[in-house]
Order: C-alpha cells, then structure tokens, then sequence
C-alpha cells in the first residue's frame, strides 16, 4: 500500500490527514443537520487556520492509534473504536468547513487560502452533514475494512484448515503452479468480496451525498479537485502521459501474449480477442507481471538481477543461527520459536537495509521508536491487515511501517517504497498540520520508487552482497530492464483504470446492477486482460481489491509511476550521472540527498508544480523518462514482435465521464 495509513484510515485521509477528536456534543443524536459551531466573532481567517491546525494536532494521535488497533488486532470491538473516532472526526471536519464559509471573500494571507482549501479536499470519504448517516458511513467503511483483511477462502467451509488468505493464495499464482491451480487460487480470492456489494452500494450513495453538501458534483469530481487543475484538466493530463507510454505496454503485452501462448498452448494462453487471461499475470489483479520473470526473461543463460535467492539465503542462515542457539535437546515448539524469530530478524535487517540508502543521502536515522512499534512480520495470535503500509502517528516522529515481511524481493523493494513514505512524513513534520501531506498524493506514493530505480541497478545490488559481480552486457541489460517493466510498466494501466471505474460509479454512469461488467470493460480496453469465463453480476471483483473498498483514490499510483522517473533522472541529473539513464545510482551522493529532502520538506505548501519545478525544472508531469529508461527494451521488444499480431480487441467501456 502505500500511504499514510490503511484502508478505513485511508478513507478518511486521501490527501491530508486521519484524523480525531470532537466531544459528543458535536452532533445530536437524533439525525437531521447537525449544526455547526460558529467561529469566534473576533477570529479572522488567519486565526482560524490556526486554530485548527492546533486542534489537528492535539487530535491526530488518537484517531492514528484507533486506526492502528484496528489494522494490527482485527476484532469487533477494535472495528468498533476506529469507527468512532473517524465518526467524530468527520463531524469535526464539517464543523470546520462550515466555518470556513464565514471567510470567503474576505481578505486573507494566500497560505491561509491554500489552507482553507486543501481542508475542504481532506478526505476520500467526504461525511453527509446527517450525523446518523455519518455514523452508517463509518460503520459501512469499517465493516468492509474487516471483511478483507479477515478474507479467506474455503475450499471446504466447514473445515478451517481448507481456508487460504490472500498470502497463500497469491504465492499459488506466484510460484504459477499449473494452469488450475492458478485460475481456482485467482477465482478463490475473488469470492471474499462477493458480500462487501450491497454495502459498497450504500456507501457510494453516502459519500456522494457527503461530496455534494461540499458543493460538488459526485464524489469523484471531488477526487479530481485536489491537483491544482480542475477535475477536467487532470482527467485529460493523465490521459495524455497514457499516450505517451502505452505503446511500451503494447509492445510488452504483446511479447507475453506469445510466451504465454508457448507455455500453456494458444487455447489456454490467450483469451477471445487476444487478452491475457487474468489468472495467469502472477498477480491476483493483474498490476504486477513481476512473477512472470521466468517465463518471460529474454536471455536464461545471461545475467540476472533476481535477488530472492541472495534474500532467501539470508533467512535460512538466521534460521540456523537461531536452532543452534537452542541446542541438541530442543523441542518441536523451540524451532517454532526458532522459525519465528528468524523472520523477525530477517524482516529487520531488509529494513535496516533500506533505511541505510535513504540515510546515505544526507537523512536521519529512523528513530528509536520506530524499530520497537512497527509490525515487521504477521503475528501468530491474531487477524491483522498485512497490506503494507506506512504510518505517521502524532506529527512529531512516532513514524511507523505495517508489514508481514518475507524474504522476497517484492517485499524488499517495498519496504524501500514505504520508508519513502516515512521520510516524507520526517521531512515535512516542521510543516503546519495541514500542509503535511504530498505535494499532490502521486509525490508521495513516488518517493520510495524513486529510491528503488537507484537501488535495483547492477551496482547497488553488488555493493549489499545480493548479487555476484556480473558483466552488465547487453542481453544481462535486455534481462535486467524485462524484470523491471514486469513491475513498472505492466501497472500503468491498472493504476488508470481503477478510477476510470469509480469515477463512473460515482457520477451514475456505471450503475449498481452494471458494476462488474463495466469492472471488466475497462480492465479489457486499459489492461487487455480478462477472464476466461463471464464474471456476472453475481460477483463484485473490484471489491476483491483493496483500495476499493477502503475507498482509497487510485490515480496517484499512475501519476506516481511517471514521477518517479521524473525524481529519478532529476536526482541522477543532481548527481553528476554521466551515461545511460537505467545506469544511475545515486547512493551516498549528498547533493542529490538535499535536492530530494528539500522538496520532501516542502509538503503540500504551495502549489505542486512549483516543487516540481525546484526539482526537476519543468512544471509539468510528462512519461518522457520512462521512456528514456526502457529505449533499449522498447528497441528489442517490437524486434521480438515483427510479425505478430499485437494489440486486443475489447468491448466499448462503460466508463465515467470526467466532468469539470
């Protein structure tokens, strides 16, 4: 995941804050309006914003610590407390901008400005003014929150110890067993959702309602307003930067169309009209191809930079450790216990790992706070969410990360990518509370990416003893850039089509009886990828990811992806990297570090073009280094393809219009 908090949290806090604190006088119990407190008659807008940031953070730790019970010990009573606080704090928020009307046309600083209207843009969840709504929206968010985290599936649901969660069953299509296994792994995860549709339904009816008392149109016209562009113009940006990179994903969806084809014949590799089938990316949602790296890699024989062995390795000789510490005499449960703290120790040594890049730069050290709080591995004794996730608790460095950490190379890079999110919080922690967030939500979920294009070159990788000393020669370099368009380039489209369709949900153009096949719709026009039967509306596959139902706005992680290539090459630029883009590692270079930490302290203070431009030069988003990086794939892709027949025929869409 990757951001501030998770799921309910992150409902809450889309581009700001998750936040607490208001008395129970603050909404009546008996429905209707609740009224909102009127601002001190003495009090102008200066002096309003100030007082809610104090309140924010007076308020802030106890919702986050909420958030995190619920997260890290799933129950109903910890269901129950994070509702409540996030009751109170959306009513609180209502109250504040209600109060911010009384300044509009008046005078005011254009810090105060900015203020006022990130706060009306602070959450995902916009709360209906009725408070026993907002109480059902809460309870709505929550219920669905549990539902995931808590998912199994049952081959027989009479017998637990048939029940898989979302970890067994994706390691089913990751170690790509056989062609069913797969696809009952893929259909199995998929049911876990099918019970979250008729709350969703009502959901989206109570943000809607929520966004409109907000004057806006739909829920997902809010969405669109915090980029500093109109709705329109962002819908039309992240439509232009999908131009610019899609014929690379042609060309890479076209080379594993023909490889999947090889392996599991033309009948089973490919569905009608040329699409993938969905259970056999390596990915239950199809985002991340990373786990077809064997089947796809260009040259076998040639170098490679999988590091999972060199990681794997890593647990094994802790686990020995740990087993020769308890003697000849040990016990069955001693290597349990054995077993258990060899993850652990393992989990905080890739941690320590990633923390040493980011400190290399010039940044702090993790506090002390951080390696005592943080969940590294999933607990034996309890339901928790392992989504990772990062976490900043009060405004003041409690900073936390949530994983169930193996020793994988996707989960090493991710941690990478989460203390991206950690620093930023550290960065702009001298911030005023409503400033402390991403220059726009795609900065944020861009950090660590940046960190991890530096930190997967030949170089880095060999310096931290994960692989050999290799010459990078051409076909390594074909294999090492295949590896990384599996994880950055096959997500391009997922992350635009995911908003794509609740943009439509919200604006009524994809109703409620519609829902799963405008799911697939847009996933066989974005992705070419679908199932290889009908998925009626018996089913509610979006719900089988994650951030829809903790309502967490997706096109960040587009955005995102073309960022960090735009960080990336800005920092190599910073560097003094002479040579091919793909080349650069910047580890240790306190110039790029000061660059990068200036921009991560500035927040959400001033327009996001404005820090972009103090980084990069330019004021504008654009997919140009994406494909500056990939140039020798691309070049060696449309050779592999001449002579195939690229590209998918998919149905007409029903998709939501992007209003302005």
């Amino acid at each position: 995941m990757k951001y501030r908090v998770t799921l309910l949290a992150l409902a809450v806090s889309a581009t700001l804050l998750t936040l607490n604190g208001c008395s129970r006088d603050d909404a009546p119990a008996d429905g209707g309006t609740a009224p909102a407190a009127s601002a001190p008659k003495d009090e102008d807008a200066d002096a309003f914003i100030a007082r809610v940031n104090a309140e924010i953070k007076a308020m802030y730790p106890e919702t986050t610590g909420a958030q995190w019970l619920s997260s890290t010990y799933i129950n109903d009573d910890s269901q129950l407390i994070a509702a409540k606080a996030n009751e109170r704090y959306l009513a609180k928020l209502n109250t504040w901008i209600e109060q911010a009307k009384t300044y509009e046309g008046k005078p005011m600083s254009p810090a105060t400005e900015r203020a006022i209207l990130l706060l009306k843009l602070s959450t995902a969840m916009p709360p209906p003014r009725d408070p026993k709504k907002l109480s059902e929206l809460t309870t709505l968010a929550t219920r669905m929150e549990g539902m995931y985290g808590a998912g199994k599936y049952c081959t027989t649901p009479d017998d637990p110890s048939t029940c898989r969660d979302i970890g067994a069953l994706s390691n089913v299509l990751a170690e790509r067993t056989d062609y069913d296994s797969q696809l009952e792994a893929w259909r199995g995860w998929h049911t876990i959702s099918q019970p979250m549709r008729k709350d969703y339904v009502r959901f989206v009816e109570l943000v809607n309602e929520g966004a409109r008392d907000l004057g806006f149109a739909d829920a997902g016209e809010m969405w669109r307003s915090g980029y500093d562009m109109t709705p329109a113009e962002i819908a039309a940006e992240t439509d232009r930067l999908w131009g610019q990179v899609k014929p690379l994903y042609d060309q890479l969806h076209c080379y594993a169309r023909a490889k999947l084809e090889t392996e599991y014949g033309a009948d089973k590799g490919s569905v009608s009209g040329g699409m993938i089938p969905a259970h056999l990316t390596g990915n239950l949602w199809q985002q991340d191809w990373t786990n077809l790296a064997g089947l796809l890699q260009p040259y076998p024989a040639a170098g490679t930079l999988d590091i999972g062995k060199a990681l794997q390795g890593l647990q094994e000789r802790n686990y020995a450790a740990e087993t020769a510490k308890r003697g000849m005499d040990a016990k069955p449960s001693d290597f349990a216990e054995a077993e258990r703290a060899a993850m652990s120790t393992t989990a905080i040594q890739m941690t320590q790992r990633a923390e040493d890049f980011y400190v290399s730069l010039g940044m702090p050290k993790l506090p002390a706070s951080y390696w005592t709080k943080s969940q590294f591995i999933k607990p034996r004794d309890r339901e928790v969410v392992c989504h990772a996730s990062a976490w900043d608790m009060n405004m003041s460095g409690d900073v936390r990360t949530k994983m169930c950490i193996e020793p994988t190379e996707d989960e090493f890079t991710t941690i990478y990518h989460e203390l991206g999110h950690v620093y930023y919080y550290l960065a702009y922690n001298d911030q005023p509370p409503i400033f402390q967030t991403g220059a726009h939500d795609g900065f944020h979920e861009a950090i660590g990416d940046t960190i991890v294009l530096a930190m997967m070159t030949p170089k880095y990788l060999e310096s931290i003893n994960l692989i050999e000393g290799e010459r990078q020669g051409e076909e390594a370099l074909i294999n090492a850039q295949m590896r990384m368009a599996l994880s950055k380039v096959a997500f391009m489209p997922f992350g635009l089509m995911i908003d794509r369709w609740r943009w439509g949900v919200f604006d009524g153009s994809i109703k409620p009886d519609n829902y799963n096949k405008a799911w697939w719709e847009l996933k066989a026009k974005y992705q070419g990828v679908a199932p290889i039967e009908t998925r009626g509306e018996e089913f509610f596959d979006p719900g089988a990811k994650y951030h829809v139902p903790g309502n967490t706005p997706y096109t960040r992680y587009f955005l995102s992806h073309i960022l960090q290539f735009q960080f990336y090459k800005a920092l190599c630029d910073a560097s003094g990297h002479t040579g091919p883009l793909y080349e650069c590692n910047y580890y240790g270079n306190p110039e790029a570090g000061k660059r990068f930490w200036a921009m991560l302290g500035k927040g959400a203070s001033q327009p996001w073009q404005k820090t972009m431009k103090e980084l990069t030069g330019g004021e504008k988003m654009d997919g140009s280094a994406v494909l500056e990086y990939f140039a020798p794939l691309q070049a060696w892709l449309k050779t592999q393809n001449e002579g195939r027949s690229c590209g998918w025929q998919a149905g007409a869409p029903a998709e939501g219009a992007a209003k302005g």
